[in-house]
């Protein structure tokens, strides 16, 4: 039987809990051919909205293309591209003739080529042969608007992890290059800009303000507690199972919602009775989730210095406003300049981020538990 409580892959259907409002706006959004912008920490439901928002789209009768390009392992411009192109062209066409052919027919005047030693050595369906260039840039990134002229139906493009075009120093040469193909409007190509790092994500399109007034920004709402509840009884009562919604509502609490880590737990419970399950059986699923992710809190809290421990203790003290003598002195953060310092490095390390009231959020809600309980032993 399968598990009710799916952790490991992105949900729809029966498993993709809540959220319909975000699915529909992101819909709408779509099909007005609006570019959109997400972030959200790391395992918040992006990807499984996006994916549940296509899938109501196509059972509703839409006909789209999607281009799907995870940039996770991208270290440059070049990088990009050449994973940009792929992404664009694999899904229709599928022999070696036919890759060179519409290489040669839409990239016409560019560096990029199909290159049969390449392709043969490691799948590569778009290659490079000189140093990118603007135009280099621009026609590759106007490629879903050619082929989807000519085939007419939408595209959608989904650039995952998009903050990691930073870590090429000149990632503004492209974004530049982006924003002339956005602002055109094209009604056939909508991008869905998505990041689990989220102050990056910010600083390019909120504090930078590339792409301004070309991308809608969709901030996930919190699944309700309510249809948690539900989803969590019923996947238990689906085993065999019982547990109080007292107990679920704890949970919710402690995971702030996060349908990832509330699977990742509730699957962890599933195993540990056949029957009811009590408040001891769930604090010793808790021990578990915690073992299973204490290398990595470990690993955040032994890259931090000193002053950026103390801020984050500030934060878990309830601290809001960081440049007071009084806090500088009990945390002993050295001076305002110093305070201004630690936080923009907890941003960049993405521990914490800033809400629109400016107030501190620890953005990992299991490691906001840990570091509160297990490492600073705070009650």
């Amino acid at each position: 039987m399968d598990t009710p409580f799916v952790y490991d892959r992105y949900v729809t259907g029966r498993n993709f809990v809540g959220r319909k409002m975000d699915c529909t706006i992101l819909s709408n959004l779509l099909e007005a051919g609006e570019n959109v912008v997400m972030y959200e920490p790391p395992k918040s439901g992006k990807m499984s909205v996006i994916q549940q928002t296509l899938y109501n789209r196509r059972a509703s009768g839409k006909q789209f293309m999607v281009v799907r390009v995870n940039m996770f392992n991208i270290r440059t411009i070049e990088d990009f591209l050449i994973k940009y192109g792929a992404a664009v062209i694999r899904p229709l066409y599928s022999t070696q003739y036919e890759y060179a052919s519409v290489v040669a027919k839409y990239l016409e005047g560019t560096h990029f080529v199909f290159d049969p030693s390449r392709f043969a050595s490691c799948g590569e369906v778009v290659s490079v042969n000189w140093t990118l260039d603007a135009n280099d840039m621009e026609q590759m990134i106007r490629l879903p608007a050619k082929i989807a002229r000519e085939r007419g139906v939408p595209y959608y493009v989904i650039l995952e992890e998009f903050q990691m075009i930073m870590m090429d120093k000149d990632y503004e040469d492209l974004l530049k290059v982006m924003e002339t193909v956005l602002s055109e409007r094209n009604p056939q190509v909508s991008y869905i800009f998505a990041g689990s790092q989220v102050n990056a994500m910010k600083y390019i399109f909120a504090e930078r303000k590339f792409f301004h007034r070309m991308v809608e920004y969709l901030q996930l709402q919190p699944v309700d507690d309510r249809e948690i509840i539900e989803h969590i009884v019923r996947g238990f009562m689906q085993t065999g199972k019982v547990i109080e919604r007292e107990l679920v509502l704890g949970a919710c609490k402690l995971f702030r919602g996060q349908m990832w880590y509330l699977n990742h737990f509730t699957s962890i419970c599933d195993t540990m009775t056949r029957g009811y399950l009590n408040e001891g059986i769930l604090m010793e699923a808790l021990k578990v989730i915690i073992s299973i992710h204490e290398p990595r809190f470990n690993s955040i809290v032994n890259d931090l210095t000193d002053h950026q421990l103390s801020l984050l203790k500030a934060v878990l003290d309830g601290v809001v406003k960081f440049s007071s003598s009084e806090v500088i002195e009990r945390y002993r953060l050295n001076s305002s300049a110093n305070v201004r310092r630690v936080k923009d490095a907890l941003k960049k390390k993405e521990v914490i981020t800033f809400n629109e009231k400016d107030e501190p959020v620890i953005l990992d809600p299991l490691f906001e538990y840990w570091v509160r309980k297990h490492y600073f032993e705070m009650e």
